[in-house]
Order: structure tokens, then sequence, then C-alpha cells
């Protein structure tokens, strides 16, 4: 899921310690190459496989209890991580309250909305919803004060997305048949992302902290915040489904956790830019493991928008063109 489904976007990578050779063998090149596609790879399925991991889950536990067990195994990775790499939780309380913000924005809410939504509609809506974060970023930096400025390639991207969009939930139907309640949850989950990058990008950008420390912290609070919320609204489970646990376990180790640890990977080695097209992928395995697995209908629509809506992504996150080349680290 974006960016999504794991914590929060890692920042640009810093430049490599000076030293270290600019330029490598040929095999050792395509070596790297090829454990770079395969780590993308991995991760596309891992947070496609995430929306069929909730379905599941939901099935035998509360929605909350599903996100607290997610958040639960994905702190544990990232703890066990922090500790190999000798790396420290970030310190202040004023960092420590930005962390708690940026937790709710990115983990407690978004991944809460999407377990509870998938309680009424199918996975693989939710895959297609978790797919249009990108479009309302690009609906964002057109109301707020923003220093990405929207060009008229990515206004026309978000036009064609939310075209997608209507095409998914049928419009001309009238939404017959569709869980309005869920799908507006789906959507307000997708969202919570692009509010919560720019909070995070405000608060705490610059601080000195490594992105392992933060999301650490990051998914520590949220953790925390499920912890106090989780006995509020449910009671414990009378018995213990073994399949929809392991369910949370692999949604919390590995598309949580594991899949943070990949995704830093990939930035670092490949930039940004090219890691964040794994967004493009996860709509396209949510489907195809919602329909294959468990079972649910395909109407016609809801693979025609999905294309529609992940092309009017990829524009709203296009750049024109520049004369001149940025050099090659």
């Amino acid at each position: 899921m974006s960016t999504v489904a794991s914590s929060s976007p890692p920042a640009t990578p810093a430049p490599a310690p000076s030293g270290i050779p600019t330029q490598t063998p040929a095999s050792a090149r395509a070596r790297r190459a090829l454990d770079w596609r395969v780590r993308f790879g991995a991760l596309s399925l891992i947070w496609g496989f995430s929306f069929l991991l909730i379905k599941v889950g939901t099935d035998g536990y509360a929605p909350f209890q599903v996100t607290l067990g997610r958040l639960a195994f994905g702190t544990a990775v990232l703890a066990v991580a922090m500790a190999v790499r000798r790396e420290r939780p970030p310190r202040g309380l004023r960092t420590w309250g930005h962390i708690a913000v940026a937790a709710m924005l990115l983990n407690s809410l978004p991944f809460s909305l999407f377990a509870f939504s998938e309680q009424t509609i199918p996975s693989t809506l939710a895959g297609i919803c978790n797919a249009t974060s990108p479009l309302w970023g690009m609906a964002l930096s057109l109301v707020a004060l923003s220093e990405d400025r929207p060009t008229r390639r990515r206004v026309a991207g978000l036009g064609i997305g939310f075209l997608g969009v209507l095409t998914v939930l049928g419009v001309w139907q009238g939404f017959h048949g569709l869980d309005l309640a869920g799908t507006a949850m789906a959507l307000l989950a997708s969202l919570s992302y692009p509010v919560g990058w720019i909070y995070l990008r405000r608060t705490l950008a610059g601080t000195g902290h490594s992105n392992l420390s933060l999301s650490g912290a990051q998914l520590l609070m949220a953790t925390v915040q499920l912890a106090v919320v989780t006995p509020v609204f449910t009671t414990l489970p009378a018995h213990l489904p073994v399949v929809p646990l392991l369910a949370i376990v692999a949604l919390g180790a590995l598309g949580t956790g594991l899949a943070f640890l990949i995704q830093y990977g990939l930035v670092a080695e490949v930039g940004p830019t090219t890691a964040q097209m794994v967004t493009y992928f996860i709509p396209v395995i949510a489907t195809a493991a919602g329909v294959a697995l468990l079972g649910e209908s395909l109407t016609w629509s809801t693979p025609i928008g999905a294309v529609i809506v992940l092309a009017g992504a990829a524009l709203t996150q296009s750049r024109a063109r520049t004369s001149r080349r940025s050099p090659q680290p």
C-alpha cells in the first residue's frame, strides 16, 4: 500500500561517503540491478497481498484488533533492525509530539479505516482506493501552500484519476450494489497518507534522525495509540482463530516492518522516483489476489477504472523535462 500501506516515506538518502568509487565493474552493476528488481517485485507482492491479509484478519478479529496486531508486529521488526544497526530512538518531547501526530495520520488512522472498510467491500476495491493517494496529494497541493507547484499536466492527471474513480465505482449505475460507507472509509484512508506526508515533511525533516529511527518511533507511537483505543471499543475474542491470526502476523511483520526496510533500501539504491513506482503495481496484485484466492467478483468497470486511476496518478507524479540533466551519482 502506498507507501503505502507501510510507515513514513523515506526521505532522499544522504550522499555516499567520500572514498566510495563512482564506477563499478559491469558484472557488479548487473548483479546490483538484478537485486533491486527482485526486491522491488517482492515489495510489490507484499503490499499487494496486504489487502488480502486485512480481509482474512477481519474474518476472525475486530478491525481495531487487526490494526493493533499489525502495528505491534511491525514495530517488533523495526526494533530488531534498530538494535542490529545500533540506532537510537529520537529525543525531545517536541519531536515525540510530532511523531505522535504523524503516527496517527500515517498508521493508526489509515490502517484502521482500511480494516473497517474491508468488512463491507472487497479487498480488490480497497487496493484500488489505495492507489488514489497520489491524486489526493495533487488535490492538496492545489488548495494548500506547497513548494511543489502543480503543472497543467499534473492537473490533467488529477482529472483523469477522478474519472477513473467514478468508473471503478460505476457511477452510471447509481452506485448500485456498492457499500458507500466502506468505500468512503477506504478513500479517506488513502487521503490520510498525503496529509501525513505533508505534516511529516514540514515538522520532522532535517531533524538529524535517521529514517529508520523516526519510523520505528512512529510505529511505536501508533501501537500505543491503538493499545489505548482497542480495549475501549472491542472485547477479547472468545477464541483465537488460527488463520486470521497468522494473517495479522504476516501483515505486521511483512507488510509493515519488512516492507519498510525493503523500501528504504530501494530509495537509497535507485532513488525515490523509481522506488515510488511500486505504487502502480499494488492494485494489480491486490485485484489478482482477491479474485484468485478469495473468489471476489470483478466487473469490467473495476480493472478499466483502475487503469485510468493509475494513468492519472502517474501524470500527477510526472515532472516536466528540463534541458539540463542532473549529474549521475
